[in-house]
């Protein structure tokens, strides 16, 4: 056992003189068996770059093309607000919280009338089917093709602690853009305006969870035969 503990000794020491210490500075670069992306293809800004023919290393875009999730004039194509989409501005719109407490309720910047909330659930359709609906199932019941994999965690969004008196629209808003456990957040992914969308979508399936069925009827024999429902 003793000769165990001589030559661990011995190889921690080798590996210590060959590689060094970390913070240890050398005149040559260190050798790494696992760079992790260190030596990136990148130019520093107004540097010289030999690359480029004019040798600037700053680059202008591309020509007609724009930042991904803008739109012209930072405007959305719903409702046309004016908003950085993925904006880390404040106030309840764009973080979910009231002060140091979490909201409740769609923000006033959505400006939703009857008809653009209708737009807003069936953009919340969308997106949410998009982006949860493999994890928490398309009616939300956390049944979604992840869970044949066996990944833990999914909340199942229809029991009683996610309803909005217990789980705050905010709180919800904010799981989307930052994550949760498991989850990641969407908040480089999805826009703000979208990120209610799925919120009011989701308090809409929870509401039609919980509804008699003798009101939903026509609806819910329609989607089991696939067909469209005319409501009045």
């Amino acid at each position: 056992m003793r000769y165990f503990f001589l030559i661990y000794a011995i190889i921690v020491i080798a590996a210590v003189g060959v590689f060094g210490i970390r913070g240890t500075k050398f005149t040559e670069p260190p050798i790494r068996l696992l760079p992790d992306m260190d030596d990136q293809d990148v130019t520093k800004a107004q540097k010289q770059e030999a690359f480029f023919a004019d040798g600037v290393s700053s680059r202008q875009p591309v020509a007609n093309t724009a930042p991904i999730g803008f739109h012209p004039q930072g405007e959305t194509k719903l409702g046309g607000i004016p908003e950085y989409e993925f904006s880390g501005g404040s106030g309840y719109y764009y973080t979910g919280h009231v002060g140091d407490y979490f909201g409740s309720g769609m923000p006033e910047e959505l400006k939703l009338d009857e008809k653009s909330a209708v737009e807003l659930l069936k953009r919340g359709e969308e997106r949410y089917n998009v982006y949860c609906s493999v994890c928490h199932g398309k009616s939300g019941d956390g049944a979604g093709v992840t869970s044949n994999y066996g990944v833990p965690g999914i909340a199942n969004l229809m029991v009683d602690v996610y309803a909005s008196n217990s789980y705050p629209d905010g709180r919800l808003y904010e799981v989307i853009t930052k994550g949760k456990g498991n989850m990641s957040g969407y908040g480089y992914n999805i826009p703000v305006r979208d990120r209610w969308a799925i919120v009011s979508y989701i308090r809409a399936m929870q509401t039609a969870r919980k509804a008699p069925y003798d009101a939903v009827k026509d609806a819910f024999d329609a989607g089991i035969k696939g067909k469209s429902v005319t409501t009045k």
